[in-house]
């Protein structure tokens, strides 16, 4: 019963972990890669807005995911493969992540989206890569 609990105290939320599960249980790496980038952008945008309204612990949460995505972004490199384009990627995810938690210690959404707004056109050019 304590799942059927956890579905009614945020019936929204469930939601949400139930479509990622969806989207990500068919998808290649590329389609991951896009996905982590969509939701990476939401994140931080969540973060501006919850920011902007003093919601705390929703700013807190979404630091937290963007956080964790851009870790695993970077973490899933090849650096042998990917070379040059590979270093300026993890060069360009740990400036972002700083930017984050410096962002973090204060109480303006703008730094949130400013980041957002930087990785919504790498997630353009994926999205084109991907399309062609």
């Amino acid at each position: 019963m304590a799942y059927a609990s956890s579905l009614l105290r945020d019936p929204a939320r469930t939601y949400r972990e139930i479509d990622l599960a969806g989207r990500t249980a068919a998808a290649d790496g590329p389609a991951l890669v896009q996905l982590l980038y969509e939701e990476l952008t939401q994140a931080l945008r969540v973060a501006a807005w919850a920011a902007d309204h003093k919601q705390f612990a929703t700013r807190s949460e979404r630091i937290t995911r963007a956080t964790a995505i851009l870790f695993a972004l970077e973490a899933n490199l090849d650096f042998e493969k990917g070379g040059d384009v590979s270093r300026a990627l993890a060069r360009f995810y740990g400036g972002c992540r700083r930017q984050v938690i410096e962002a973090s210690i204060g109480t303006d959404g703008a730094p949130f989206r400013a980041v957002a707004a930087e990785l919504e056109e790498i997630a353009s050019a994926w999205r084109q890569a991907r399309a062609a």
